[in-house]
This record gives structure tokens, sequence and C-alpha cells, in this order.
């Protein structure tokens, strides 16, 4: 899995060697990032390498350093998965203590909207770190939350740009921003959800935990959670990939020993989240997030909005996800922010 990143590199410091500039290729590991052992899905150990990076980066020749790797304290090399070679960039730029991180990536930026549900879909010029983290986690197509901590901890701001249109200056993430508003409308299809129900949870404490325990040995991520004031309902949602690993776990830790009652699943259904630094403290928004989305007779199946007030998250069926995406962008969406190019 490696050797795409350790071979371009090699290739990329020999186009420099062809303008005159003197490079080396390096491999994450050998840049100093060091990660745990965990193949495939590494998370890099950011005390130790941070102080490398600064130790064997800090001057001599101009380093291209692999995206997506790094190497086990004994030197293995792992990979770092999804956001990987976004996580690398900021872990160098923090390292170096960097004005700015720039990404190139295939888009101008990070958005409003999906395109393709939402034409008028607008490029968002400045968000906070704290809206840009909702933002990918719930599927925008941005950075990977996680790739941005060590960006975050510094306070450097990181710039999102396009390869194929670098005259544009594409989005800025900084630790907070003045400007204010709703960022974007998100949609995640590869979802599935899950209702835990039972008398036998009301008042018990620890169901919650054990679920989320279970889920967890099982190395299942939660994407959203839902429970009813009454004790009697939990609904999460997860990726559908999951879904039957998931029900198995729960089955298993739940009903065979009289936790709960029935566990129900439904797999055609959509998340939907609006995210933006302004519903923070502002009465009212939540009752026009759903009065939109009910002026189209869209059903909504559960909701959640985090302590942050940063987005309110629901679930709707699948036949209905774009259309609650298009009818809460027209009525929330940025009107000042930049339109994208003609041929996006």
């Amino acid at each position: 899995l490696s050797f795409g990143e350790r071979l371009s590199s090699k290739l990329f410091v020999a186009a420099l060697a062809k303008e005159g500039l003197e490079a080396r290729a390096m491999t994450g590991g050998e840049a100093g990032i060091v990660t745990d052992d965990r193949f495939g899905e590494a998370t890099p150990l950011m005390n130790i390498s941070l102080y490398q990076l600064k130790e064997r980066l800090g001057s001599g020749t101009l380093p291209v350093i692999t995206g997506f790797l790094g190497a086990t304290q004994h030197g293995v090399t792992t990979t770092i998965g999804r956001g990987g070679s976004d996580y690398t960039a900021t872990l160098v730029g923090a390292a170096l203590e960097a004005d700015e991180i720039w990404i190139w990536s295939d888009v101008d930026g990070l958005l409003s909207a999906d395109p393709r549900i939402v034409p008028e879909a607008s490029l968002l010029t400045e968000v906070s770190c704290a809206e840009a983290i909702e933002m990918g986690q719930f599927g925008a197509k941005s950075m990977h939350p996680r790739a941005l901590e060590p960006a975050a901890e510094k306070g450097i701001p990181v710039r999102i740009r396009n390869t194929f249109h670098p005259e544009i200056e594409g989005t800025l993430i900084k630790p907070d921003t003045e400007e204010k508003g709703t960022r974007s409308v998100n949609l995640v299809n590869d979802a599935a959800l899950i209702t835990i129900e039972g008398a036998a949870m009301v008042g018990h404490p620890g169901t919650a935990g054990r679920v989320f325990q279970a889920l967890g040995s099982a190395g299942i991520n939660i994407r959203m959670i839902s429970q009813s004031v009454s004790e009697a309902g939990i609904s999460l949602a997860i990726s559908k990939r999951y879904l039957g690993e998931a029900r198995a776990v729960l089955e298993s830790e739940l009903l065979r020993k009289g936790n709960a009652r029935r566990i129900h699943v439904e797999e055609e259904i959509s998340i939907v989240a609006i995210v933006g630094a302004e519903m923070q403290g502002k009465a009212g928004v939540a009752a026009d997030v759903f009065g939109a989305v009910a002026e189209h007779d869209i059903n909504i199946r559960a909701i959640a909005q985090g302590s942050s007030e940063l987005s309110i998250s629901f679930i709707v069926p699948r036949s209905s996800g774009s259309e609650a995406v298009k009818a809460l962008h027209k009525k929330f969406g940025p009107r000042h922010e930049k339109p994208l190019p003609n041929d996006f």
C-alpha cells in the first residue's frame, strides 16, 4: 500500500531536479512520523512525531515527503488511513510552525452543498476550524476531522485549493472567524439506523454504556445518537456496511441478557446535517429547520444536536434525502459566498 506514495515522491524529486532544485524523497517514517501499529488505520503519536519532524526537517535539502505513511516505533511502515495525506501535511506544518498549510485537492474548497444535488451551491471562502470539523464528520468532501487537529492545536490556518484551478484562493480554515452564517447542508447516504427498545431500559443505569461498549469493541463507529426522554428507546446511525455485524453484537449483548425487548433496523435512510456557527445561542433555529423540511412533507425519523450548537442533524427516508438538502439550502444557504466556476 505504501509504494504509490514512495514512487511518486521520487518522481517529484526528479521533476524538481530538472528545474534546478535540489530535493530528497522521504517516507513519512523517515521524516519522523511515528504511529501505533493499527496497520491500515494507524494513528500518529503526536508529541514524538512533532519533535522528530522538527529535528529532521528544520534545515538542509528540500524534503519531498510521502503522505499517508508513517512507521511504528520499531520502524515498520504503516498507513494512516482516510485523510492520511492531509494529516501528514498538517503534522509537518505544525512541527515547522508554518504560517499557513495548503492542501491541494481536486475541489475548489469547502462547498455549501454537494453541487450534484444543489447546482447553485457556492464556495465557502472562510470557515472556522470547529465548523470544518463538523462538516467533515457529516461527509462533506473536505478534510478528515482528525487531519485538522495538529493545525488547530498550533493555531495554524489551513487553506484548501484546487490543483486544476490554481487561480482560485479556495477555502481558508481558521481557528476562529468573524464571518457567521449557515455554512453547509450535508447528506450522508451510507448509513443505517438501529433502534433499541424495551421497558427494561427505563431507569436502568448503564444500558447506553453497554450499547456503546459493545459497538466500540467491535470497531464500529457511531455516526449519530438519539434517545427519548423516557429512556425506552435509543436510536443509532452507523455506516451501512457494518449493519450486519452491529446487529449481531447488540442482539448478543442486549436481547439474550434481557436488557432490551426489540432491535429494529432501517437500511434505507439518509442523514441530513446543517452546519454553521450562526446557530449557536440563536432561538428558533431548530423550528425553522424542521419547518422547512415539513413544508415538503418529509418525515423525520430521529434528531440530534450537539452541545456546541454548531450543527443539527436528523434522519429521513433515503428517498427524501436530496429533497431535504435542497429545501434547507434554499432557506439557509449562504448568500454572500463566491459562486462555483462554470466548468465545475
